[in-house]
């Protein structure tokens, strides 16, 4: 009797067998030809959806896309390069696009810039998306997933308005936290403006826990790649337990602006659920001053409700 009761509880846990059929809809991974990304892709495309992998690199994105069993389609985007975002969109040429998962992201670099001279962890994991769900928010049909981290709750970790790009006092932590407290921020604005335009669409984001991934190969410092080395061994999921959220966030009836994460100790590892965020992620006059910045910053604004649509929108940003 206890193992039933025990094989019951562990199968009330959701997991990829859970997804629903995704036939005839249209995904689009930002940073899909590795981790995370990768792995979601393979889900959704395995549940019946045309997955496109947005990446940098078209070379791996089509060996990555080879491995994949479903509909897929690679095209490129580099999100540290507001021309190659713009390029991205021009392409779309006004296809429905289901989902929007903004999954790709740098964590924790040495002090570089992008190619329009934004700190590179804000630049790629927040203007980026910020810039590219814009222009590509017209042919969104039902929701756009960004992934955020644990990190935001970094102390300290706040949205330097006075120096967003670190320009003086640069640290690469610091710069991370900053990045992922944006996606969140964005999320929050993002729902609030859909749900004041009255469109269907739905804002959520999304947070991996800790999970094994190239990701923390990049940081810059010897000693922070050897201490992740070693929690990956000892601590880590698993990338295809670390995509769940990502997964739960993109197919479930959640509330807008909803978060989710792992449900274990310290959201580290688990099954996906709804989780909490800080104080300074549910901030709403910071989260609408950061999307003014940031529309300042990309020349990207709001497409929902002007007279031109989409049409003639282009990045203009100058640094």
């Amino acid at each position: 009797m206890a193992d039933n009761t025990k094989s019951n509880s562990k199968s009330k846990a959701w997991d990829v067998g859970r997804l629903p059929g995704l036939t005839g809809r249209t995904a689009v991974v930002t940073g899909a030809n590795s981790g995370i990304g990768l792995t979601a892709s393979a889900a959704l495309a395995g549940a019946g959806a045309h997955v496109v992998f947005a990446v940098r690199d078209l070379e791996r994105g089509r060996k990555a896309a080879a491995t994949v069993s479903g509909s897929t389609e690679v095209r490129r985007l580099d999100l540290a390069d507001l021309s190659s975002v713009q390029e991205f969109a021009d392409g779309w040429e006004g296809r429905p696009l289901d989902l929007l998962i903004n999954n790709a992201g740098v964590m924790m670099l040495p002090q570089q810039r992008t190619a329009d001279g934004f700190e590179m962890q804000f630049g790629t994991n927040h203007l980026g998306h910020f810039a590219l769900t814009n222009l590509l928010l017209p042919y969104v049909t039902d929701r756009v997933v960004t992934l955020s981290s644990g990190a935001h709750r970094w102390f300290g970790a706040r949205i330097r308005f006075e120096d967003l790009d670190f320009t003086t006092g640069y640290d690469p932590n610091r710069a991370y936290a900053q990045s992922k407290l944006a996606n969140l921020l964005f999320t929050l604005e993002l729902q609030r403006r859909l749900a004041e335009a009255g469109s269907p669409v739905r804002a959520f984001a999304a947070h991996p826990g800790y999970a094994a991934t190239n990701l923390q190969s990049h940081a810059g410092s010897p000693v922070m790649r050897a201490f992740m080395r070693i929690g990956n061994r000892l601590f880590a999921q698993d990338d295809h337990a670390g995509a769940l959220p990502t997964l739960y966030a993109a197919t479930q009836d959640l509330p807008g602006a909803s978060y989710v994460g792992p449900d274990g100790l310290g959201e580290l590892r688990g099954a996906p659920t709804l989780v909490g965020r800080s104080a300074a992620a549910s901030d709403a006059g910071v989260a609408r001053r950061l999307w003014t910045a940031s529309e300042e910053l990309t020349g990207v604004s709001w497409p929902l409700g002007a007279a031109e649509g989409a049409a003639g929108r282009r990045v203009t940003a100058e640094r």
